[in-house]
């Protein structure tokens, strides 16, 4: 058999964010295109999520939660800087704004993330495979020392780094999305030393920012490998796809303790499952000789 060019992870983030979720996620792993997921311990399916990974032998990482539902750790449930005033987390921008006025503990986060680890292990009788963070939290300053620190002391071996290759030149994405994208990228690129210095790994290729929902295609899913290809001259490169596939969420149905979000309950989710289960994507994989793998393989 030809050696592989791409060592490829596919990771399904947001396992256990509902019951449609976790089918649709399921459906892409006994297909064969999803090789991991990422548990969302604090979601309302969590439990459901993790009894599907032990009856069907899926490999399971945590995707640390600080920005929505309610925190794990009950302490921090009573009081802390990391809710609001209803106990919900501060949300996508809100932890990031809160975070830049210097308004956030990184004790309370690293209790909160300790919580998670435990919860997870509770749940699935392991500790994390991997260890990344929901919405890209994990890469955020101050954030990815303790989040760093956090991996070291249960020996998770293996992250996340969110730069992707040829980002910019994605003319799908809108302004918003771009300007976003952009400071996730700068915040992994600072996260580098603070990995390496306590040993984390993660492979070398990132891809998913530009192929989330309605932006995931066959087309541009083969646009971004053969940029990986073409511009690595290793013989074999390893490489994370993050994707998002599931069946729509239904209303009061889902999330984190607030309900689910609209991209959770729009038709984008049911989009990228399709992507995946669509048979010329594993023809391009076999053709390319991409490899789908987990993160102990690499």
């Amino acid at each position: 058999m030809p050696q592989p060019r791409i060592k490829l992870v596919v990771t399904g983030d947001d396992f256990g964010y509902c019951p449609q979720r976790n089918q649709g996620i399921v459906d892409c792993f006994l297909a064969g295109s999803v090789s991991t997921v990422s548990l969302l311990v604090n979601a309302c399916a969590a439990k459901h999520a993790s009894d599907l990974a032990k009856r069907h032998s899926i490999p399971v990482g945590l995707h640390a939660n600080l920005t929505e539902g309610i925190p794990v750790c009950a302490t921090l449930r009573r009081t802390s800087t990391l809710t609001n005033q209803c106990g919900f987390f501060h949300g996508k921008m809100g932890f990031r704004q809160a975070l830049q006025k210097q308004q956030l503990s990184m004790e309370q986060v690293k209790q909160e993330l300790r919580a998670q680890v435990r919860l997870f292990k509770e749940l699935t009788g392991h500790l994390p495979h991997h260890m990344d963070g929901h919405q890209h939290v994990h890469v955020l300053p101050e954030v990815r020392e303790v989040f760093a620190q956090v991996l070291a002391e249960y020996r998770i071996v293996y992250t996340r780094v969110p730069v992707e290759p040829a980002l910019q030149s994605c003319t799908w994405l809108p302004a918003h999305l771009h300007s976003f994208y952009a400071q996730v990228e700068k915040d992994a690129l600072d996260s580098i030393p603070v990995f390496k210095r306590f040993g984390i790994r993660w492979p070398e290729v990132y891809l998913g920012l530009s192929t989330m929902g309605q932006h995931m295609s066959v087309c541009n899913l083969q646009r971004a490998l053969g940029h990986v290809t073409s511009t690595c001259a290793r013989q074999v490169v390893t490489a994370e796809l993050m994707v998002h596939p599931g069946y729509p969420s239904q209303p009061q149905e889902g999330g984190c303790g607030q309900g689910p979000d609209d991209f959770s309950q729009s038709e984008e989710r049911r989009h990228e499952l399709n992507v995946l289960l669509d048979p010329s994507l594993m023809a391009f994989f076999l053709h390319q000789r991409v490899h789908i793998c987990t993160f102990k393989d690499l």
